[in-house]
């Protein structure tokens, strides 16, 4: 699928000789952050590919063109040519779909190009952004919510944990019990300190380090910036039980090499999507355990762990943090948000005192359950 090549429209002002160069210069903006690059990128080559496809480039997309685009994205037709399993981009049978994408993904990838066209119009490479004529933009753009509701509760959280921690069976091989280990370090360092993708897959070893009798996790975040992150007694006891596996200390040294995170050959790092894959492939197969176990009275416990994605699992541990009373202060330190407000959407429980005053309101015929006379 070739990217489609135009010409400036005469006013430009960046160095580009075709809307692929134009919208990569667009995305250097974010190499700093290579999770929000990935993505950006992704919906950035869709729309191109799309628009390839119909013969056009950026600047003839129309305001009409938007709705029809959007109905791609909820099911990108011919299928052969759109959809596939994960390959290498270089390779033949690479699509830039797995399926079709839901309400919530599409209403991400137009905010995602409504910013690209936004950039593009300042850069002079497009004379205007189609996305400002959506009348009903405040209900298609506005990504923000009033909550998190994308966390396991509690209750599925702790079935889960317990799953993870049940050991291999007395026969099994050493790669067995390697896989446990690294798995449970996983989900566990996922839920203590709550990090994203990219930076666990970053995570080196002498990152970890004490000060004052306390230890410290050191972490690159969005943006490149730097915070410490207080490492809770679980965590160490994980990181101990996963060194041990490795061969190693029970505890890191200063400056020491090596990523936490590692391959079967126990010294290579794992890489962002080598991790999403192992995590949702995890999801997956926690959801069948689930299924067997409990069957039909699970059905709606089952249906998240499906749909739970790696990022999940930071939005489970603020959530589960903000539930224990950490305060918001704190919180907002280990999320690493420049705005509470943005921590605040983790904070449920105004929904659930909203919740228990609003049950006592009901039918006729339940004064009796709560002393009161009738009228």
């Amino acid at each position: 699928m070739p990217l489609p090549a135009t010409s400036t429209n005469g006013a430009a002002r960046i160095a580009a000789r075709s809307d692929a160069e134009a919208v990569a210069q667009w995305l250097a903006e974010f190499r700093d952050s290579p999770q929000t690059l990935r993505a950006y990128r992704r919906e950035a080559e869709r729309l191109l590919l799309w628009l390839g496809h119909q013969g056009c480039g950026l600047g003839e997309l129309r305001r009409q063109d938007l709705d029809t685009f959007e109905a791609f994205l909820a099911s990108p037709t011919p299928r052969h040519l759109w959809v596939g399993p994960p390959r290498p981009r270089h390779s033949p049978d690479w699509r830039p779909f797995r399926g079709p994408l839901s309400p919530a993904s599409r209403r991400q990838s137009l905010v995602i190009l409504q910013g690209m066209f936004a950039w593009l119009v300042e850069a002079g490479w497009v004379s205007h952004n189609p996305f400002r004529l959506m009348r009903d933009k405040r209900r298609r753009l506005d990504n923000r919510q009033p909550g998190i509701d994308r966390y396991l509760e509690r209750p599925l959280w702790e079935w889960l944990w317990r799953w993870l921690s049940e050991p291999p069976a007395e026969n099994a091989s050493t790669r067995e019990g390697y896989l446990w280990q690294r798995r449970r370090t996983i989900f566990g360092f996922a839920y203590l300190l709550a990090p994203r993708i990219s930076e666990m897959a970053a995570a080196e070893m002498g990152d970890f380090f004490p000060r004052e009798g306390r230890w410290w996790w050191r972490v690159t975040g969005k943006g490149g910036k730097t915070a410490r992150i207080p490492v809770p007694n679980d965590m160490l006891a994980l990181l101990r039980d996963w060194r041990q596996t490795l061969g190693l200390a029970a505890e890191p040294r200063p400056g020491e090499e090596g990523a936490v995170l590692r391959g079967l050959d126990g010294q290579r790092g794992l890489g962002d999507n080598q991790l999403y894959r192992l995590i949702r492939d995890t999801f997956r197969q926690a959801a069948d355990a689930l299924e067997t176990e409990a069957g039909e009275e699970a059905r709606s416990q089952v249906s998240r762990l499906r749909a739970a994605t790696p990022h999940w699992l930071r939005h489970t541990a603020l959530t589960h943090q903000a539930q224990a009373g950490v305060e918001l202060r704190y919180l907002a330190g280990t999320a690493r948000h420049a705005r509470l407000d943005t921590t605040a959407q983790y904070l449920h429980s105004e929904d659930e005192e909203w919740h228990r005053q609003q049950s006592a309101h009901g039918l006729p015929g339940r004064a009796d359950e709560s002393g009161a006379e009738p009228v």
